[in-house]
């Protein structure tokens, strides 16, 4: 009997809910949506997510389905294709160029249509998630689509594990104090990891970090991160072997009402000439860093991310 409410209330917020709000523009410059399996992003090696003209989130189902365990069927009968998704517990099953579905024997309608594209099944992401008993969250500040928990995942449960710190020893060292912890003891480990690792639990939680310029001109790194009071200070390591220390805007912090907020870093500073004698300091750029480093960021170990606009 629980398994059938639990599988009845599935049914019922699929369609319930099944549009995904949004407030940012559609456009080609919107930014990509990226779809989260507690915490982890799903991969999709071609064709990409999109929202719909009907405020859908639209997904690749064979990827989305197979991350949740489930197993996906096709199957052409008079000239339609038909398409099934099953897990222990669930069932749905379509039919390309329709708006209807069966979720666990119950044929529901809904307003948008399952369609072809770039040779891939694409469907709404609700009638995948929850028609398989996941719950399902947009997240409109970086139109992320969380499957499952929303919480952040620390590094060692992504799979990396902390590294000898001496390869980037030298290079930290050329700031004071920088490679010491919050007692003062040097740390021996650093965790390297990229940004399509994100986002990752540490004392403040780190959701995204992208390229801002401002309307002047300025060049900064935007996060948004989970803090309840000022966010962490950050440093560059440089192509030049120096490190580069960084604290946040405080005058442009914006919060974004759930609990997150977004903090700007600027990428050059006068305290590179005033503190470290670093001549024409407006020069640097942030093709010139090679690891993003967060500044007493964990107890055990120094996250750095590997740049990825360093070759830009």
């Amino acid at each position: 009997m629980k398994k059938f409410l639990l599988s009845m209330t599935a049914a019922a917020l699929l369609f319930a809910g099944a549009v995904v709000p949004t407030q940012a523009a559609k456009s080609e410059n919107a930014k990509p949506i990226k779809v989260l399996l507690d915490a982890k992003t799903i991969q999709f090696p071609d064709a990409q997510p999109f929202q719909d003209d009907n405020d859908y989130v639209m997904v690749p189902i064979r990827f989305v389905s197979e991350a949740l365990g489930a197993k996906v069927g096709w199957e052409k009968t008079g000239g339609k294709l038909a398409v099934s998704i099953k897990n222990d517990a669930h069932s749905v099953a379509m039919t390309v160029g329709q708006n209807m579905a069966t979720v666990d024997g119950q044929t529901k309608t809904y307003e948008t249509k399952i369609i072809l594209k770039q040779n891939r099944t694409f469907v709404p992401l609700r009638l995948v998630s929850e028609g398989l008993g996941q719950t399902v969250e947009w997240d409109k500040v970086s139109r992320w689509v969380w499957i499952g928990k929303r919480e952040t995942v620390a590094l060692e449960n992504k799979g990396l594990q902390p590294v000898s710190i001496e390869p980037y020893k030298k290079t930290i060292n050329t700031l004071p104090n920088l490679i010491n912890d919050v007692t003062g003891k040097p740390y021996n480990k650093v965790v390297i990891f990229k940004q399509s690792d994100l986002p990752i639990k540490l004392l403040h939680d780190i959701y995204s970090v992208e390229p801002y310029t401002s309307p002047n001109g300025t060049p900064y790194l935007k996060m948004r991160v989970k803090t309840k009071a000022t966010a962490g200070s950050i440093f560059f390591l440089t192509k030049s072997k120096d490190a580069r220390l960084r604290y946040p805007m405080d005058d442009m912090m914006k919060d974004n009402g759930d609990g997150t907020k977004m903090v700007y870093y600027p990428i050059y500073s006068s305290g590179d000439e005033l503190f470290q004698g670093i001549k024409n300091y407006k020069s640097f750029k942030l093709s010139d860093i090679e690891y993003i480093g967060f500044d007493l960021a964990s107890r055990e170990y120094i996250p750095m991310m590997v740049n990825p606009w360093k070759g830009n």
